[in-house]
């Protein structure tokens, strides 16, 4: 939409002039020209995805940033923040605030409000040029530098972050992140899911209420020979997450190189 020259529209009706818009286009490197100009003056669709792009894109790094506060809690510690991009609490001298994380959580809010506000000075506007239109360049420029802002904080942040191995394997091991693993060894055997879901359900429930380790729980249950002991070993869990686009190891690597093709594409469009 920003490829299109509107030169020649005029302030709405285009001009008595013979003059040639086409020439003008291609002077100026656009590869088209305005097909209406009622439209051409008044449209201001280009500022409005665009803003919705920086909108998107901020929810994303949004939930990044609500990952890296939970993952760099005490409760979790998956990660641990650089000083550089915490803050200590006022209160509390063994705390760090993951200040850089929650301000990319919260920036998103202001780029939301940004389209939001933007959308609405155009739904009530009649055709061709409204001085409220000058109420575009403000939420369009401010969503292009917090994004900007906020990309190049969570790139240092991410330079700088360790993660937790051991914990986090911990958590992945956990014995009823083995349930799915469980559900879909029953279904290889032939039960249906529908029924492979009930009854796992029901052996986790019974671990729960009776403070019972869930694998001798399982072991016990007729329809579990001995071969589903190793399900509940370390690392095993994900291992056996082999289909395309999960989270299993192999996946992961495709995905990480897809990605990293991706990338260079997209960054050579922008060099050019």
């Amino acid at each position: 939409r920003t490829d299109v020259s509107p030169l020649g529209a005029g302030a709405l009706a285009g001009s008595s002039l013979p003059i040639d818009p086409e020439m003008t286009a291609n002077s100026l490197g656009f590869s088209d020209i305005f097909k209406n100009s009622l439209d051409a003056v008044s449209d201001r669709d280009f500022v409005a995805e665009a803003i919705f792009v920086n909108s998107l894109l901020s929810v994303h790094l949004s939930r990044i940033g609500e990952e890296l506060v939970l993952w760099s809690s005490e409760e979790f510690g998956f990660v641990e923040i650089d000083d550089a991009y915490t803050t200590g609490s006022s209160m509390l001298p063994q705390k760090k605030n993951p200040d850089i994380a929650e301000l990319a959580r919260g920036k998103a809010g202001r780029l939301i409000g940004n389209l939001t506000g933007l959308l609405t000075v155009m739904k009530g506007l009649p055709l061709t040029y409204n001085k409220d239109l000058q109420e575009d360049k403000e939420p369009l420029f401010d969503s292009f530098d917090t994004n900007r802002l906020v990309l190049t904080a969570l790139t240092g942040l991410f330079d700088s972050v360790t993660f937790n191995e051991q914990k986090m394997t911990q958590a992945a091991d956990k014995p009823f992140s083995t349930a799915v693993d469980l559900a879909e060894y029953l279904v290889q055997k032939g039960m249906p899911f529908r029924e492979a879901h009930s009854l796992i359900g029901a052996l986790v429930k019974i671990s729960i209420e009776n403070q019972k380790d869930f694998s001798k729980v399982v072991l016990e249950d007729d329809n579990f020979g001995p071969e589903v002991e190793d399900f509940f070993k370390s690392g095993v869990s994900i291992k056996r997450r082999i289909s395309p686009g999960g989270s299993g190891l192999d996946a992961v690597e495709l995905q990480k190189k897809q990605i990293k093709k991706q990338l260079e594409i997209q960054t050579s469009m922008l060099r050019s």
